[in-house]
């Protein structure tokens, strides 16, 4: 019987107005860079922006990339299981033909 894996309850993000951030933005700065952590600024106590260092930002969305490609590689995989498809040599010709490419010497 295979394990779930637990989930961690991810930790509420911080909220800061914008006012407060337009008075002392370095301050909320220092900070996004030390805790790597996206930060909601909010407008009458409800979030309206996030803001998150660049580095966090970039990490981030590498993951988002390396999620999607993981997925459609799955959803590939699934194809080929059920038959679907075109071998390899066949889709490479198919692609030929519609982009007018020459064919390999």
């Amino acid at each position: 019987m295979a394990k779930k894996r637990a989930h961690k309850a991810k930790p509420e993000p911080e909220r800061h107005s914008l006012s407060d951030f337009q008075r002392d933005p370095s301050a909320l700065v220092r900070s996004l860079r030390r805790s790597g952590r996206p930060v909601f600024l909010t407008v009458n106590g409800r979030p309206r922006l996030v803001v998150q260092a660049a580095e966090a930002y970039e990490r981030l969305t590498e993951q988002v990339e390396r999620a999607a490609t993981i997925e459609g590689l799955r959803k590939g995989l699934e194809a080929f299981e059920r038959g679907e498809g075109l071998p390899a040599l066949e889709a490479l010709e198919a692609m030929r033909k519609k982009h007018g490419l020459p064919r390999p010497r």
